[in-house]
């Protein structure tokens, strides 16, 4: 797992005062573009959804869409996208949640997740969790199982791993750096 991880840092950039002064971006787009680093990762949480016998995928957009999709093909599982509230057509479920500057609502399609769906949600980065959360909560709303929360790096200084655990109940938070 060293190697892995290695392979993974070497290709994520800092990218200073961005979006704002102060900020410092992890940029996993030279990660993306390199196709035996995003194998890697691809298979390093296609082993996760495996070990949580996962049968379902949730990528919290937009980045967990660009991470979930191969990892579901690659599990051989379904791939379900969660989206800001308003971009999906047809009968939906929506979780709205609090940031630290406002509020948002993230929604599902209503028939994508059933009772007997174990479903693993993906992300790139764990931060405060309030999207993740928010996740969590709808996808028990549809009357699926939340398997765990898989994510390429968690920024642990945030504080969302914290804010996650009782929402888990348990599920394993699965994060393959820590930063």
């Amino acid at each position: 797992m060293t190697d892995i991880k290695e392979l993974l840092l070497s290709r994520i950039r800092d990218v200073a005062d961005y979006p704002e002064p102060g900020v410092m971006f992890k940029d996993i787009t030279p990660l993306l573009a390199d196709p035996a680093a995003f194998t890697a990762l691809t298979d390093a949480l296609a082993e996760i959804a495996a070990n949580t016998d996962a049968t379902k995928i949730v990528g919290l957009e937009a980045r967990g869409f660009i991470l979930g999709a191969p990892v579901a093909v690659r599990a051989g599982i379904g791939f379900i996208p969660v989206r800001k509230a308003g971009k999906l057509p047809g009968a939906t479920l929506s979780q709205a949640y609090d940031l630290e500057y406002g509020s948002a609502e993230i929604e599902v399609h209503a028939e994508d997740l059933t009772a007997g769906d174990r479903v693993l949600v993906i992300d790139d980065v764990l931060a405060t969790g309030g999207t993740a959360e928010a996740s969590i909560q709808l996808i028990r709303r549809a009357g699926a199982d939340v398997a765990g929360l898989a994510v390429l790096m968690e920024l642990g200084f945030l504080g969302g791993r914290a804010r996650l655990e009782p929402a888990l109940a348990g599920a394993p938070l699965e994060s393959l750096l820590l930063v």
